[in-house]
Protein backbone atom coordinates (compact mmCIF):
# COMPACT_ATOMS: atom_id res chain seq x y z
CA UNK A 1 0.00 0.00 0.00
CA UNK A 2 1.44 3.39 -0.99
CA UNK A 3 1.41 6.36 1.36
CA UNK A 4 -0.81 9.29 0.47
CA UNK A 5 0.93 12.65 0.32
CA UNK A 6 -0.82 15.03 2.79
CA UNK A 7 -0.47 17.83 0.25
CA UNK A 8 -2.59 15.90 -2.23
CA UNK A 9 -5.24 15.41 0.45
CA UNK A 10 -5.25 19.16 1.25
CA UNK A 11 -5.43 20.09 -2.44
CA UNK A 12 -8.28 17.63 -2.95
CA UNK A 13 -10.18 19.19 -0.06
CA UNK A 14 -9.69 22.69 -1.45
CA UNK A 15 -10.77 21.53 -4.91
CA UNK A 16 -13.94 19.95 -3.51
CA UNK A 17 -14.78 23.20 -1.75
CA UNK A 18 -14.22 25.20 -4.92
CA UNK A 19 -16.28 22.83 -7.04
CA UNK A 20 -19.35 23.24 -4.82
CA UNK A 21 -19.90 26.98 -4.33
CA UNK A 22 -22.58 28.14 -1.94
CA UNK A 23 -26.01 28.19 -3.58
CA UNK A 24 -27.35 31.57 -4.57
CA UNK A 25 -30.94 32.33 -3.64
CA UNK A 26 -32.82 34.04 -6.46
CA UNK A 27 -36.20 35.52 -5.65
CA UNK A 28 -38.49 36.47 -8.48
CA UNK A 29 -41.71 38.35 -8.08
CA UNK A 30 -44.48 37.37 -10.48
CA UNK A 31 -47.45 39.28 -11.70
CA UNK A 32 -50.70 37.39 -12.30
CA UNK A 33 -52.54 38.34 -15.47
CA UNK A 34 -56.13 37.24 -15.94
CA UNK A 35 -57.16 36.95 -19.58
CA UNK A 36 -60.87 36.54 -20.36
CA UNK A 37 -63.04 37.43 -23.28
CA UNK A 38 -65.34 40.39 -22.86
CA UNK A 39 -68.79 39.07 -22.00
CA UNK A 40 -71.94 41.11 -22.65
CA UNK A 41 -74.07 41.86 -19.60
CA UNK A 42 -76.95 39.63 -20.74
CA UNK A 43 -74.69 36.67 -21.67
CA UNK A 44 -73.51 34.17 -19.09
CA UNK A 45 -70.30 32.23 -19.69
CA UNK A 46 -70.82 28.57 -20.48
CA UNK A 47 -69.88 26.02 -17.81
CA UNK A 48 -67.02 24.64 -19.92
CA UNK A 49 -65.45 28.09 -20.37
CA UNK A 50 -62.88 29.09 -17.78
CA UNK A 51 -60.59 31.95 -17.00
CA UNK A 52 -57.05 31.65 -18.26
CA UNK A 53 -54.32 32.67 -15.83
CA UNK A 54 -50.84 33.41 -17.12
CA UNK A 55 -47.93 34.12 -14.82
CA UNK A 56 -45.17 36.28 -16.22
CA UNK A 57 -42.04 36.89 -14.16
CA UNK A 58 -41.38 40.54 -13.54
CA UNK A 59 -37.72 41.36 -13.99
CA UNK A 60 -36.32 44.66 -12.88
CA UNK A 61 -33.56 45.85 -15.15
CA UNK A 62 -30.46 46.56 -13.12
CA UNK A 63 -26.93 47.02 -14.35
CA UNK A 64 -24.56 44.16 -13.52
CA UNK A 65 -22.04 46.62 -12.16
CA UNK A 66 -23.18 49.79 -10.43
CA UNK A 67 -22.37 52.86 -12.44
CA UNK A 68 -19.94 55.28 -10.86
CA UNK A 69 -20.00 58.85 -11.99
CA UNK A 70 -16.86 59.35 -9.92
CA UNK A 71 -14.08 56.81 -9.52
CA UNK A 72 -13.74 57.58 -5.79
CA UNK A 73 -15.01 54.50 -3.94
CA UNK A 74 -14.92 52.21 -6.97
CA UNK A 75 -14.06 48.77 -5.62
CA UNK A 76 -13.75 45.13 -6.67
CA UNK A 77 -12.97 41.95 -4.76
CA UNK A 78 -10.90 39.07 -6.08
CA UNK A 79 -11.89 35.41 -6.01
CA UNK A 80 -11.14 32.93 -3.29
CA UNK A 81 -12.76 30.66 -0.75
CA UNK A 82 -11.47 32.53 2.31
CA UNK A 83 -11.85 36.20 3.20
CA UNK A 84 -8.45 36.16 4.93
CA UNK A 85 -6.63 35.74 1.59
CA UNK A 86 -9.03 37.56 -0.75
CA UNK A 87 -7.70 40.56 -2.69
CA UNK A 88 -9.59 43.85 -2.76
CA UNK A 89 -8.95 46.97 -4.84
CA UNK A 90 -10.50 50.32 -3.93
CA UNK A 91 -10.06 53.69 -5.63
CA UNK A 92 -9.61 56.74 -3.39
CA UNK A 93 -9.25 60.39 -4.32
CA UNK A 94 -6.21 62.03 -2.76
CA UNK A 95 -5.99 65.53 -1.35
CA UNK A 96 -4.27 66.55 -4.58
CA UNK A 97 -7.33 65.57 -6.69
CA UNK A 98 -5.54 62.56 -8.18
CA UNK A 99 -6.75 58.97 -7.73
CA UNK A 100 -4.98 56.17 -5.88
CA UNK A 101 -5.76 52.46 -5.80
CA UNK A 102 -5.51 50.70 -2.43
CA UNK A 103 -4.88 46.96 -2.77
CA UNK A 104 -5.37 44.80 0.32
CA UNK A 105 -5.20 41.11 1.09
CA UNK A 106 -7.78 40.08 3.66
CA UNK A 107 -9.47 42.47 6.04
CA UNK A 108 -6.60 43.42 8.36
CA UNK A 109 -3.70 44.10 5.99
CA UNK A 110 -2.11 47.46 5.27
CA UNK A 111 -2.94 48.61 1.74
CA UNK A 112 -0.42 48.77 -1.08
CA UNK A 113 -1.10 52.11 -2.75
CA UNK A 114 -0.68 52.68 -6.50
CA UNK A 115 -0.90 56.10 -8.05
CA UNK A 116 -1.37 58.95 -8.68
CA UNK A 117 -3.49 58.45 -11.78
CA UNK A 118 -6.60 59.76 -13.53
CA UNK A 119 -10.02 58.42 -12.59
CA UNK A 120 -10.25 56.41 -15.83
CA UNK A 121 -6.79 54.94 -15.29
CA UNK A 122 -7.67 53.99 -11.70
CA UNK A 123 -10.87 52.20 -12.74
CA UNK A 124 -9.01 50.44 -15.58
CA UNK A 125 -6.26 49.43 -13.09
CA UNK A 126 -8.84 47.89 -10.73
CA UNK A 127 -10.65 46.08 -13.57
CA UNK A 128 -7.43 44.69 -15.06
CA UNK A 129 -6.10 43.47 -11.72
CA UNK A 130 -9.43 41.86 -10.83
CA UNK A 131 -9.59 40.11 -14.23
CA UNK A 132 -6.00 38.87 -13.80
CA UNK A 133 -6.78 37.58 -10.29
CA UNK A 134 -9.81 35.65 -11.59
CA UNK A 135 -7.75 34.18 -14.45
CA UNK A 136 -4.97 33.06 -12.10
CA UNK A 137 -7.49 31.67 -9.61
CA UNK A 138 -9.16 29.58 -12.32
CA UNK A 139 -5.75 28.26 -13.44
CA UNK A 140 -4.92 27.27 -9.86
CA UNK A 141 -8.35 25.74 -9.41
CA UNK A 142 -7.89 23.65 -12.57
CA UNK A 143 -4.44 22.55 -11.43
CA UNK A 144 -5.79 21.54 -8.01
CA UNK A 145 -8.66 19.64 -9.62
CA UNK A 146 -6.19 17.88 -11.93
CA UNK A 147 -3.99 16.85 -9.02
CA UNK A 148 -7.05 15.72 -7.10
CA UNK A 149 -8.21 13.44 -9.91
CA UNK A 150 -4.64 12.13 -10.36
CA UNK A 151 -4.46 11.39 -6.61
CA UNK A 152 -7.79 9.51 -6.83
CA UNK A 153 -6.45 7.59 -9.81
CA UNK A 154 -3.27 6.64 -7.90
CA UNK A 155 -5.21 5.82 -4.73
CA UNK A 156 -7.28 3.25 -6.61
CA UNK A 157 -4.09 1.57 -7.74
CA UNK A 158 -4.68 2.29 -11.41
CA UNK A 159 -1.39 4.10 -11.92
Amino acid sequence: MSEIDPTDHALATIASILERPEPVLVVRETETVVAAEHVAADEQPAADEHTVVDEHPMVEEQPLVPEHTDADGYSKVGPGPMVAIRLKWTVHRGDDGQFYVHETIGEQSAPVVSGPMTSEAAVRFVDEHEDEAHRRFEELRSEIAGRSSLADYERKGEA
